[in-house]
């Protein structure tokens, strides 16, 4: 199992650890509600140096990411951020990512820790379509950066006092290489995971623990806290943003999944999947991903049976929990068509009683 250069400062603040994608990363430090709270209040600070980071170079760079991607990343500038996902022609997703665009030939692929190996695969069995080289035109940088996340409405505000850029001022979805608390060449990105707004910060290994402590030192009169992976899902949750092993997988395709938005059929983009997945656009699903709140009390997980009022099964609860900003049970479930429709009656088997929720756009939570 591996550490990140954080670890000693997650077991120096009291975190309870435990093994997440091969790391051991901290799940809570004082309890998950408090640093939920945390972040959507003030500023919290995650560790995310488990994340994975792929270098892609070179003069066929935007063509292999336009095979390989689903949104159309010919539509990026340079300092501009892509969500995006890994078609894996069946219909299905290898993994959802983000897309760093440095130059027209230069870009940076963030993918989910727990598919680091399977995605590094992914990319190398088609680069060599496009003439790339392993080691020269895609490089596996997994290991060598180190990564926090500051989240929260005063997360820029804090940082602001570590650099002379004016960062305050960035759009969402965009980055910049940057000059941060005396470390040279960071990657500093507007972005996040919690819709709570905040930026995430890209370094060397060697520079994470000089990088902790001016965060937590700029952070200090803002109330600045450490926080979980447990907080990090209930933030994203709250948000309707998909997890990749819960919500979206191998089996799911992004049509099905409402990531239709991130699926562009644009002239002259030839990706993996696309005219399956224009299929899918225009004739329709039989299942998809919708957002549900619970009406009784009850908290959902991940794999409860979904049924109707006559008891028949209707889909199967992806994501769940009790939101610390609503105070009522919310979830992500997949249902059969007939149960897409807001304020549509629906019920969730918990130990063995069907309690009432119904179906609900998302976000859960907006910003006050």
């Amino acid at each position: 199992m591996k550490n990140t250069v954080f670890t000693e400062f997650h077991i120096r603040a009291g975190a309870k650890m435990i093994p997440f994608a091969g790391y051991n990363m901290p799940v809570e430090y004082a309890g998950i509600t408090g640093e939920h709270l945390t972040v959507r209040n003030s500023v919290g600070v995650f560790d995310v140096s488990h994340m994975g980071e792929f270098m892609v170079r070179g003069p066929f760079a935007l063509d292999y990411l336009q095979y390989i991607t689903s949104n159309d990343v010919s539509s990026l500038y340079d300092g501009k951020v892509q969500y995006s996902c890994f078609p894996n022609g069946r219909g299905g997703i290898v993994d959802d990512l983000l897309v760093y665009r440095f130059a027209h030939d230069n870009y940076l692929l963030v993918v989910n820790a727990a598919n680091i190996e399977k995605d590094w695969d992914w990319c190398l069995k088609h680069a060599q379509r496009f003439g790339l080289k392993e080691g020269e035109h895609l490089v596996n940088e997994s290991d060598n950066i180190s990564q926090l996340a500051v989240q929260g409405p005063l997360a820029m505000k804090a940082m602001q006092k570590l650099t002379g850029t004016r960062i305050e001022e960035m759009e969402y979805y965009t980055f910049r290489v940057i000059d941060f608390a005396g470390i040279k060449d960071v990657i500093f990105s507007a972005t996040g995971y919690t819709g709570s707004g905040g930026c995430e910060i890209y370094v060397k290994n060697t520079d994470g623990p000089r990088l902790w402590k001016a965060v937590f030192e700029a952070g200090e009169e803002f109330g600045i806290r450490p926080v979980g992976l447990g907080a990090r899902d209930t933030l994203r949750l709250e948000m309707g943003y998909c997890l990749y092993g819960n919500d979206i997988n191998d089996q799911t395709s992004p049509i099905e999944a409402g990531l239709g938005w991130i699926t562009k059929f644009s002239d002259g983009k030839d990706f993996i999947d696309r005219e399956l997945l224009l299929k899918q656009k225009n004739e329709g699903v039989a299942r998809k991903l919708r957002g549900f709140v619970m009406i009784d009390r009850g908290i959902p997980r991940q794999h409860y049976e979904v049924v109707d009022n006559t008891g028949n099964t209707i889909g199967e609860v992806s994501s769940g929990t009790m939101s610390p900003s609503l105070k009522q049970g919310i979830g992500m479930a997949w249902l059969a068509k007939g149960f897409w429709k807001p304020d549509t009656e629906i019920f969730i088997r918990i130990r063995n009683k069907d309690l009432k929720a119904k179906v609900v756009n998302t976000p859960f939570y907006t910003k006050r």
